[in-house]
């Protein structure tokens, strides 16, 4: 006789459905585990007798066999661990046989037979729910669970005989309930920000839009303060948002105790970061500093001191809004919907642009173009709004704390936005979508010029040489002004003000 236990194996944010096969045969003492497991999966079936003997069973002295089915489907990580000890206690009969019947099942096994956390379980609870199934998983992992559907049926044990005293009928367990993470306090404000007030202007911009914007400026000039404060003022993430994210963080492990919160993402890896560490992949395929930052902000400090191919790697999933992992035995697709903030200086010493200063070795402008040069012009091209940040003096920090605040201009962005849901909604788009992935299809219909804007645009064009991703660009620029000026239409003052912002862009795209 077999026994079966329903379980998952994980591709990408998708879980996979998986059988767990367990059959007790006479013959010679044995345990064999196949289907394709990895060194984790291997290892498991010592976890499983040493948790057995602590919950007080002793395997039979027979031939124990478990199979992952499908077997040609590659099986990783330390969840397999439950579903394999339950079909071994059900093979055994210390739990009914149709105990599991109806039960998606993960989580990992302690010697002393308590279970222990495991990534996933939120994809996988959203996996059972959707085939019908109710869902085991550890107790440290049920607030996250119970995020998938109010009527999931969820049993959340601590340990193995807390589980099999409740198949027995003497002891119950309550469902879990979703947990919120508390918030760690405040965010950082803008008004802690001295100067800088047109910097201030193009943060508020880019996030009224969600446009990738890059920052350059000397050492000091408070480039990286202001990358801090864009979370402050972005609206928090909408339901259908907060269960991405939640999948991405989950199968990462990034989910403390099941908390979710609705704050976006904000990942700052530092320059030394490999280009796996950015996109995602290693030996399982893991999701990168993207899909951590997906529906959030991706802050890249010191942006030419990335390696180059790291940097070149990001030019896809900033126009498709996801990666594709291809390894060996891996093909792994995971959501990548971010915002790109960049900071940089304008030269290796940063004092070129200072009024007065030489450098050493060269021309400024040719130190400049050299350390410009390490970020290449496709990758300039992808990014929507470029500025100048110029050093602050001792006179701009005299002065006294900004009457704004985060809270005044983060009503000004959810207002942006709420426009932008409103009209890419009627136009059969999914809600929450913003300029920046505005279809370059729809951008005739939504932010089509006045007559002036036209003119400006069609010579701007000209004399920029703008290429058709730069022309689109500053259309969701423009459009973007004027859904913070709460305009119907894009005019020229909305225009001149997007193209002064791309200049920028073509001389450094020049200079690379």
């Amino acid at each position: 006789m077999v026994t079966r236990v329903a379980t998952v194996a994980f591709e990408g944010i998708e879980a996979r459905a998986v059988d767990v096969q367990v059959q007790v045969t006479p013959g010679g003492v044995a345990f064999i585990l196949v289907g394709l497991p990895d060194k984790a999966v291997g290892e498991s079936k010592e976890r499983v007798r040493a948790a057995l003997i602590a919950s007080g069973l002793a395997l039979p002295a027979k031939r124990i066999t478990v199979n992952l089915a499908p077997a040609d489907l590659p099986k990783e990580g330390s969840h397999y661990d439950l579903p394999i000890a339950l079909g071994v206690m059900a093979a055994i009969g210390a739990i009914p046989a149709d105990a599991l019947a109806g039960y998606t099942v993960l989580g990992e096994l302690a010697l002393d037979g308590s279970i222990t956390p495991v990534a996933g379980v939120l994809p996988a609870a959203i996996a059972a729910y959707g085939r019908g199934q109710g869902l085991i998983c550890p107790a440290a992992s049920g607030p996250e669970a119970a995020w998938a559907a109010r009527d999931l049926d969820i049993l959340a044990p601590r340990s193995l005989i807390q589980l099999a005293n409740h198949f027995k009928g003497t002891q119950v367990m309550a469902r879990p309930q979703p947990a919120v993470a508390r918030q760690g306090g405040p965010l950082p404000d803008l008004r802690d920000i001295k100067g800088q007030e047109s910097a201030k202007r193009v943060l508020e911009i880019a996030a009224a839009g969600g446009h990738n914007l890059l920052m350059n400026g000397p050492p000091g000039a408070g480039k990286s303060m202001l990358a801090s404060r864009l979370p402050s003022i972005l609206p928090p993430l909408d339901p259908r948002e907060l269960l991405e994210v939640s999948m991405v963080l989950s199968v990462a492990g990034h989910l403390a105790d099941g908390e979710l919160t609705d704050r976006r993402p904000f990942r700052a890896p530092h320059h030394s970061a490999s280009m796996a560490a950015l996109v995602g992949g290693g030996q399982q395929a893991r999701p990168g500093e993207i899909s951590l930052a997906h529906h959030g902000v991706l802050f890249l400090d010191e942006l030419p001191e990335f390696q180059a191919h790291a940097l070149d790697a990001l030019r896809q999933p900033m126009e498709t809004g996801e990666v594709l992992i291809s390894r060996a035995n891996h093909r792994t697709v995971y959501p990548a919907n971010f915002q790109l903030i960049a900071a940089m200086n304008p030269c290796r010493c940063g004092e070129a642009t200072e009024p007065g200063y030489a450098c050493h070795t060269r021309p400024n402008e040719r130190c400049m173009a050299s350390y410009q040069a390490k970020i290449s012009g496709p990758m300039l091209d992808r990014i929507d709004i470029t500025i100048e940040v110029p050093a602050l003096t001792a006179a701009d920090l005299i002065l006294p704390a900004a009457s704004e605040g985060s809270a005044e201009v983060a009503g000004r962005v959810a207002a942006a936005r709420a426009r932008q849901s409103a009209r890419y909604a009627a136009l059969g788009l999914a809600g929450g979508t913003t300029n920046a992935r505005c279809p370059a299809a729809l951008l005739d219909e939504v932010a089509r010029p006045d007559a002036a804007g036209l003119a400006l645009l069609r010579s701007a064009a000209d004399a920029m040489r703008l290429t058709a991703r730069g022309y689109h660009r500053v259309l969701r620029v423009a459009r973007t002004l004027a859904d913070l000026d709460g305009d119907s239409g894009v005019g020229r003052i909305h225009l001149a003000e997007a193209l002064s912002y791309r200049s920028r862009i073509d001389q450094a795209a020049q200079a690379a």
